[in-house]
């Protein structure tokens, strides 16, 4: 069967790969699923991968099969499998267990272990192939109301993770009851952040650089947001209007950024950081400023990575709540597929020039 795939360690080595197509007999005691492939969204860790930034590929293979926001259809199930049917709409996680006590009880998205395995990132081949094969504790079932946007699942789960750590963490207040939020970047990640704050009932001001009007900024007054764009006002003047912010979730991919959101976190407040800085970039901060200003607040700044199956449980009933309060509202974010395994390189051009674009996907099946 056909797959796309990269060599690790080589720059822009994407290409179509051929695998035997995977049996229910790979995964032991009858708990295996088979899924067919209809579609697998692509991101900013795919074109991180390819240009060989980081990604491993399975022990046996020179190539890693990469895309790691699958959506498919089961096809077969062992005999032991206990809730999925042929038929059913899937997404299936993304990190498997390693040896630490996190992944021993189904937190392999915390795990302290230097080596990990992540579908299609490293370690595990993806989901950019015709099928897979799983474990059905890995699976999660999607209803068949949103088979249309299901692909979005697991970037969603993103947001959910952050968000519920958020939550967690502030149990040290014993009431901790946030009204104003702050989503830094309005691409899919920060789009899906700020739905789910406005689910929660906040106040979300979103934050990204292009002016108005746009697209994403459309998206987000849609849902009761504000759009603010940075190249027209600075995030300190925005939050002397509208902040300080309880709840900050960041997911630019700018370290400069990060220290801006920090200089405008409310008294007891929580930045969550999502997004990966690369580079060597040196900024100058008022560091004592920052530095007094947490301790005195008592606030809290948080790194939050991958997701647990519990995040993808959540994420179904956020997209379900968001279906029936803004109907056709998630569809909107997938504005750029492809269609083909074939078009590989169509895939991957439009993600290194996404012009626009919000969610690009590739339809496999």
């Amino acid at each position: 069967m056909k797959a796309i795939a990269v060599v690790p360690g080589k720059p822009d080595s994407v290409h179509l790969a051929e695998l035997a197509k995977p049996s229910l007999s790979e995964v032991p005691d009858g708990r295996g699923v088979l899924v067919r492939v209809l579609r697998v969204g692509v991101d900013g860790t795919d074109k991180e991968i390819n240009a060989a930034e980081y990604g491993a590929a399975p022990d046996g293979y020179g190539f890693l099969v990469v895309g790691h926001e699958g959506f498919g259809q089961v096809e077969a199930v062992g005999p032991h499998v206990t809730f999925l049917r042929p038929g059913d709409f899937v997404v299936a996680t993304v990190r498997r267990p390693g040896t630490s006590l996190y992944d021993a009880i189904g937190l392999q998205d915390m795990t302290t272990d230097t080596r990990y395995f992540e579908r299609g990132i490293n370690l595990r081949h993806g989901y950019l192939t015709e099928y897979y094969v799983e474990d059905e504790e890995f699976v999660v079932k999607i209803p068949q109301g949103l088979r249309d946007v299901g692909v979005l699942l697991e970037p969603m789960t993103i947001a959910e993770k952050g968000i519920t750590q958020a939550w967690e963490i502030q149990r040290r207040l014993k009431v901790w009851r946030p009204k104003n939020a702050a989503v830094m970047g309005t691409g899919t990640l920060g789009l899906l952040a700020t739905l789910v704050l406005r689910l929660r009932g906040l106040d979300v001001t979103a934050f990204g650089r292009t002016p108005a009007p746009y697209l994403n900024a459309e998206l987000v007054e849609a849902i009761g947001a504000r759009y603010i764009s940075t190249a027209e006002r600075t995030i300190a003047s925005a939050a002397d209007e509208h902040g300080p912010f309880d709840l900050i979730f960041e997911g630019t991919g700018s370290s400069a950024v990060v220290f801006d959101s920090m200089q405008v976190l409310a008294k007891n407040g929580v930045l969550v950081l999502t997004s990966i800085t690369g580079g060597n970039k040196t900024l100058e901060i008022p560091a004592d400023r920052i530095n007094l200003d947490f301790v005195l607040g008592n606030k809290v700044m948080v790194g939050s990575v991958n997701a647990s199956r519990e995040n993808f449980e959540s994420g179904v009933r956020d997209m379900a709540q968001a279906e029936a309060e803004y109907p056709g509202w998630l569809r909107r974010l997938l504005t750029h597929p492809v269609h083909g395994l074939d078009r590989y390189r169509d895939l991957f051009d439009r993600l290194q020039n996404p012009n626009g674009a919000i969610k690009i996907f590739c339809e496999v099946g």
